[in-house]
């Protein structure tokens, strides 16, 4: 059911988050990932998401291997961002947890 996103609406009242964009990630994972990944700090430029098109078209990024991946999803979305993306993503990542399928 993916209950343990619900904390994460806080951030989206406050401000801090939006409903789509690229997920946020640890400050430590984040300065490592940057130096290992070329291009990943270019991921920053919208505000980060509590869901995106990375987490409905790629599994959880457990690896270096798998973040690298999963950036090229994210650059996607920052360039191309927009109501009618916002819109998609939304409505495939409803699909995913009422049929409970998606990437874990």
């Amino acid at each position: 059911m993916r209950l343990d996103e619900i904390p994460q609406f806080w951030n989206i009242l406050r401000g801090d988050m939006n409903f789509v964009g690229p997920r946020p990630e640890r400050p430590h994972f984040v300065a490592q990932l940057a130096q290992e990944i070329r291009y990943y700090d270019q991921r920053h430029p919208v505000p980060p998401g509590l869901t995106g098109w990375a987490q409905i078209k790629y599994p959880y990024a457990g690896s270096v291997a798998d973040a690298r991946e999963k950036l090229q999803y994210d650059l996607f979305y920052v360039k191309n961002h927009g109501l009618i993306l916002d819109a998609i993503i939304l409505f495939e990542t409803v699909k995913i947890i009422l049929l409970g399928s998606g990437a874990q």
